[in-house]
């Protein structure tokens, strides 16, 4: 039951953003489950194709579908109960729901930060010592990286989750947006979570630390391109990169945008864009690394034509013991 008395407990929020579209919800819908639907879809196909094809066995192919794996679970902690709620009258969640949605939220957030990370080392030591590059990235240390960095981003968020789910929360118990996050969260606690601010700080270092290393990765990887002699050379080397420095900059300007709405200068208007810049990365992610890449490309229509080979085989099987049984 949900109460509002600061002397009751609070068993479960209210959702109360986008009161602007309550009398027409399903013109949301509609194009948010589109969108969903082609994240599902576009990033399964990248994954499949990469593991089905053993022309992309190697640690950056690795990557981009370990990335794409995540972006799949990145959205689903959040946008089917976005849909379920704007087609439902009944707008809420329980406090074990809400932990669950912010921590898996943010734990694949920071996994795919960490990754994204990862994949600029690796471009760096492919283009600046392509010699040792075989030697350093074995697949071995490849799997190391993908799954340290799935498992350091979903530990070290655990400490804030149980530290929040200790907090008492007695009302009110609207949370002002659509999904469930840290700072609207804590706002409802019925005591002081300014020690989470420390917390908070590290979570920035560490995001400011992330982005200063791919930055310089890639300052060092444009100074190597420039001075490669051939002009199809310099194209080559700066293809293999495009793709990657246009997710990393999609990610962490939706992550600077995400952390801007808070702020008490910012338009709750806006709200809207952090929703739509927190899927365009995996919305875009499918599109980026196909159309740009063409072992992605045959890989995926590879794939895709295997399945409509078996679907075909199929069909001409089940026509064929149709007539012998007839």
């Amino acid at each position: 039951m949900v109460t509002t008395n600061r002397t009751s407990t609070v068993t479960e929020f209210l959702f109360s953003g986008f009161p602007q579209f309550e009398d027409g919800s399903l013109l949301l819908f509609i194009p948010l489950f589109i969108i969903y639907t082609f994240i599902v879809i576009g990033n399964l196909t990248v994954f499949f194709a990469v593991r089905m094809d053993t022309r992309l066995h190697n640690p950056m192919y690795n990557f981009i579908s370990v990335f794409s794996f995540l972006e799949i679970w990145y959205t689903t902690t959040t946008i089917p109960k976005m849909l379920s709620n704007l087609i439902s009258e009944n707008k809420t969640i329980s406090i074990t729901g809400c932990l669950l949605q912010m921590y898996f939220f943010h734990s694949l957030g920071n996994s795919e930060g960490i990754l994204l990370t990862t994949m600029a080392i690796d471009r760096y030591v492919a283009i600046c010592n392509p010699l040792r590059y075989p030697t350093i990235m074995t697949p071995r240390l490849c799997a190391q990286l993908s799954a340290g960095s799935c498992i350091f981003g979903f530990l070290v968020l655990l400490p804030e989750i149980v530290w929040i789910s200790t907090l008492p929360f007695c009302g009110p118990n609207q949370i002002h947006q659509i999904f469930c996050d840290f700072e609207p969260v804590l706002h409802l606690a019925c005591t002081d979570t300014s020690v989470i601010l420390i917390e908070d700080v590290i979570h920035a270092v560490a995001i400011i630390f992330a982005v200063l290393i791919i930055a310089l990765s890639y300052i060092r990887i444009i100074t190597v391109i420039l001075k490669i002699p051939s002009v199809e050379g310099r194209q080559k080397a700066f293809s293999t990169c495009a793709s990657h420095l246009g997710v990393f900059l999609m990610f962490y300007g939706s992550v600077s945008l995400m952390c801007l709405r808070f702020t008490a200068t910012f338009p709750p208007t806006l709200d809207i864009t952090a929703l739509m810049f927190s899927v365009l990365t995996p919305f875009l992610n499918p599109v980026i690394y196909s159309l740009r890449n063409k072992d992605m490309k045959a890989a995926i229509k590879k794939l895709l034509c295997s399945h409509c080979i078996h679907y075909i085989w199929s069909l001409d099987a089940d026509y064929i013991s149709i007539k012998l049984f007839k």
